[in-house]
């Protein structure tokens, strides 16, 4: 008997299963996790926000620990919240308190700032906030003291589709610049005050025209999923500026969007994103986002209970297994999210998608992403996420960048990423400024540096990190995400100013930030005016912003420049700005004379890596022939112009080399780099087939690249392979085919 469908009309309507809350034609489907839980709550609230009235629906019970309801009526704009109801019994890991409101992680929107008294906490706190997090609830009402979430129809957003119009630059041409939606435009004059430091001054022309004049191809954005900042910095009168504290995984940070959008509501918000994304598009510029998937903005034990904790602490949460319960912290900041569970993996894939479909950004660079592939048992590259990012449909083909550790038990990985995951590498920031900062700073004290052969590894790739795999070399150099710099830490031109990080306005005592800078102040510590005594380190210090920016720009792998490196911005010697919301860490885009001559030697450097394929290899070099008789794609030469030998990679007095690129044309292109990090001026014989005429295309003695107008100051700038050339102290040379 042939067997024949119901008819659609005689289906019962389907169940909804996604989280969060969803527009329908009647009303809005909701489903939220919380699978410890014996009840939860759809609160919806109406009048003043600290007035609010409610209205709670039960939900339903589902399956897999899903509660979920259609309800009718709900429209777009709509505010509301959760409340889980069940045990509390926090030695056990269940903390249930039906007195607070709590945050949808799912939301689309979200209004109202997190107040930071006891009302925020879930157990009882005193108006210091300590208490005992395993004593009994707080009794007191939440829903006036925290943000509200809204209902928003993403799919009635206005303009054009963001994901309509990706440029898809391929990894060899990507040059990513690392900024902060606020701290990029705060201070720009060209762009108008009402849109200053905001997501649509990053799409003003002025900004744009900067970024396109530099070379750049993505821009990374500093964490833009709507956040907090820690009851520890609130007492102290300080904010997080950098946003590594998650409140939700899919409403924008609204503190960036215009006076006006901010006014009209969540939904103008989002719509604000979007098209800045799309006007990037526009320019051929991508754009990264950095998120937050290891850890929220409850902190620790003690902390607040406004979202994940009251909705389920003991599956959200990665717990010791211990009585009491106890978090492990892998991430330093009191919690750390348990992706060994299905709904964690779950909740940063939606969150992923999301992103990438309904706001059209090209890729993610996933902070701490080491806790993202931690399993019961430790860190695997097989983990449930990694291979699902990786194979999904949607999230494949995007930029996928790992923060490559965390700090639990094991939590160094660089180079243990599967792919199509690229990296930050560590080891670069770490070689670069060894070779041009620390160990000239130990050689002025008499002391032995780092030997040429780690620099020179990660000026070819990384091969020895990033080469592993099956097959072999598979992932290749753009998998190396090279850095000398980032928004932790020394900025480039405070890296040569100074030995010590100096961050006492961050009210730690200058505990905090890293010891391990690798700085050198080359003598003086701190700025020096032009009628100081100190003067005359001023153009060696400049000499070395352009050493590290050469070596940053000119390596194999994807280089990630961060903002206002390019024109020497400072930080006054804090290396852990992260509460510093202000023009301590804001870019200062009026430039002085030598501000200006480093923005032109970026631009030149940029556009000499835009030019020449031998700078941006897409395989790894093997040292052979680029063809059947052609010349080796990579060789090394010491400054008589002899091949590096054993003994010379491993001799640490060897401060000078030269390292001869090749990419395969036709015609061919040659590019010779030619670096002397020894205290003391070098006579180098220059590499290369006598036959191919070699022209300077620049110099880290150039104050400007129109230096070379001039003839050169500092040598010939035509010659051939065989001839010497007198290299000074602590510089680098690019030359390539005349």
């Amino acid at each position: 008997m042939e067997r024949v469908s119901a008819p659609p009309a005689s289906r019962p309507p389907r169940p909804p299963h996604r989280p969060g809350v969803h527009v329908t034609a009647t009303g809005v489907d909701v489903v939220v996790l919380a699978p410890h839980a014996t009840g939860v709550d759809l609160c919806l609230l109406d009048g003043p926000p600290e007035a609010p009235t409610e209205r709670r629906v039960p939900l339903e019970r589902a399956h897999l620990g899903l509660w979920r309801a259609s309800v009718p009526g709900v429209r777009p704009g709509q505010r509301y919240g959760f409340r889980a109801h069940g045990p509390w019994d926090p030695a056990r890991g269940l903390r249930y308190n039906p007195a607070k409101l709590l945050v949808d992680p799912y939301a689309r929107g979200l209004v109202g700032e997190l107040a930071y008294g006891p009302e925020t906490y879930g157990h009882v706190v005193g108006e210091d906030l300590a208490g005992d997090p395993y004593g009994p609830p707080d009794p007191r009402d939440s829903a006036a003291h925290v943000p509200h979430a809204v209902v928003v129809d993403t799919g009635a957003l206005p303009g054009p589709d963001p994901a309509a119009n990706r440029p898809g630059t391929p990894w060899s041409r990507t040059v990513v610049y690392e900024a902060h939606v606020k701290g990029l435009t705060r201070l720009h004059p060209d762009v108008p005050p009402q849109l200053r430091g905001t997501y649509a001054a990053l799409a003003h022309p002025a900004v744009l025209d900067h970024l396109l004049a530099l070379g750049v191809t993505a821009l990374e954005l500093l964490p833009v999923h709507a956040f907090t900042s820690e009851p520890h910095l609130v007492e102290k009168g300080l904010t997080n500026y950098w946003g590594y504290s998650t409140l939700g995984f899919y409403a924008p940070h609204a503190a960036y969007a215009t006076a006006a959008a901010r006014e009209a509501g969540p939904a103008a918000v989002l719509a604000e994103v979007r098209s800045a994304v799309h006007a990037l598009h526009e320019a051929g510029i991508e754009v990264l986002l950095d998120v937050v998937y290891n850890h929220t903005c409850e902190g620790g034990l003690p902390g607040q209970h406004v979202a994940w904790r009251g909705l389920d602490n003991a599956y959200y949460y990665r717990h010791l297994g211990g009585v009491p319960a106890a978090y492990d912290d892998v991430t330093g900041t009191g919690n750390s999210l348990d992706f060994s569970r299905t709904g964690v993996v779950a909740t940063a894939l939606d969150s992923l998608r999301y992103w990438a479909e309904t706001v059209g950004v090209d890729g993610f660079r996933f902070d701490l992403a080491v806790t993202l592939g931690r399993s019961h048992d430790g860190f695997r590259t097989d983990h449930a996420t990694l291979v699902a990012a990786a194979s999904d449909p949607v999230l494949g083909g995007l930029k996928l960048v790992a923060e490559p550790w965390d700090v639990g038990l094991g939590g160094w990985r660089t180079g243990q990423f599967p792919p199509p995951f690229a990296e930050w590498n560590d080891r670069f920031r770490n070689a670069v400024r060894s070779f041009w900062l620390a160990d000239p700073g130990r050689a002025a004290q008499g002391l032995p540096g780092h030997r040429v052969r780690d620099l020179a590894t990660r000026l070819s790739g990384s091969v020895d990190l990033f080469g592993h795999g099956t097959p072999a070399l598979l992932r290749g150099p753009g998998a190396s995400v090279n850095y000398v710099t980032a928004h932790d830490g020394f900025t480039m031109a405070d890296l040569v100013a100074y030995n010590h990080k100096h961050n006492t306005a961050n009210g730690e005592q200058n505990r905090d930030g890293s010891d391990d800078n690798r700085s050198w102040n080359h003598g003086v510590e701190g700025p020096v005016t032009p009628d100081s005594p100190a003067a005359d380190v001023a153009p060696l210090r400049r000499r070395s912003i352009r050493n590290l920016f050469a070596t940053l720009v000119l390596a194999a792998g994807t280089p990630m420049i961060t903002a206002g490196d390019e024109i020497g911005r400072t930080q006054q010697g804090n290396n852990n700005a992260y509460c510093q919301d202000n023009e301590l860490s804001w870019v200062h885009w009026d430039l002085s004379d030598w501000r200006a001559n480093q923005l032109a030697t970026a631009r030149h450097l940029l556009a000499l890596r835009r030019e020449h394929p031998a700078l941006r290899p897409e395989r790894f070099y093997s040292g052979g022939p680029v063809r059947e008789g052609g010349p080796r794609d990579l060789a090394w030469y010491g400054a008589d112009g002899a091949e590096f030998d054993h003994g010379r990679w491993h001799d640490a007095s060897i401060r000078t080399f030269q390292m001869l690129r090749v990419a395969p044309g036709p015609p061919d292109d040659h590019v010779l780099l030619v670096v002397n990090g020894a205290l003391a001026a070098i006579e180098v014989t220059l590499a290369g087939d006598s036959a191919l005429p070699w022209r300077l295309a620049w110099d880290s003695l150039w104050e400007h690249p129109a230096d070379a107008d001039a003839g050169g100051p500092h040598g010939a700038l035509h010659a051939r392979a065989g001839d010497a050339a007198t290299l000074e102290p602590l510089s680098m040379r690019v030359y390539v085919l005349a």
